[in-house]
Parts: structure tokens; sequence; C-alpha cells
């Protein structure tokens, strides 16, 4: 039988488990508060990665 694995090795019901304990611990008020600055920071470390892409590419060429 095989399993969805969705995150590294995650598969359905631990996700659901996670979730469930997330909500417990938080409320349902919390969460997109939560999922917005998680949303922001993965943003902005995307935006670093890339500055830094850019600065190597930039002294690769001079």
């Amino acid at each position: 039988m095989s399993q969805l694995l969705l995150i590294g090795g995650l598969g359905l019901p631990e996700i659901v488990v996670i979730a469930i304990i997330v909500l417990l611990l938080f409320g349902g008020k919390k969460i997109p508060e939560l999922m917005s600055g998680l949303g922001k920071g993965v943003k902005s470390f995307k935006d670093g990665m890339k500055g830094i892409d850019d600065t190597e590419k930039s002294e690769e060429k001079e």
C-alpha cells in the first residue's frame, strides 16, 4: 500500500495530527496571523537568497 508522501517524509495522517495540535495550541483566530507571518518570512528568505545569487553573478562577471 503506497502512502502519499508530502513534505520531508510526512504523510497525510502526520499532517492532520500536526494541524490539530496547532489548532489546539493557538486557536482558530490566531492561525491566519501565524500563516501570514510565515509567508512573509519565506518571501523575505527567498528575496535574500536571490540577492546573494545576484551578487555572486555580478562578482563572476568582474
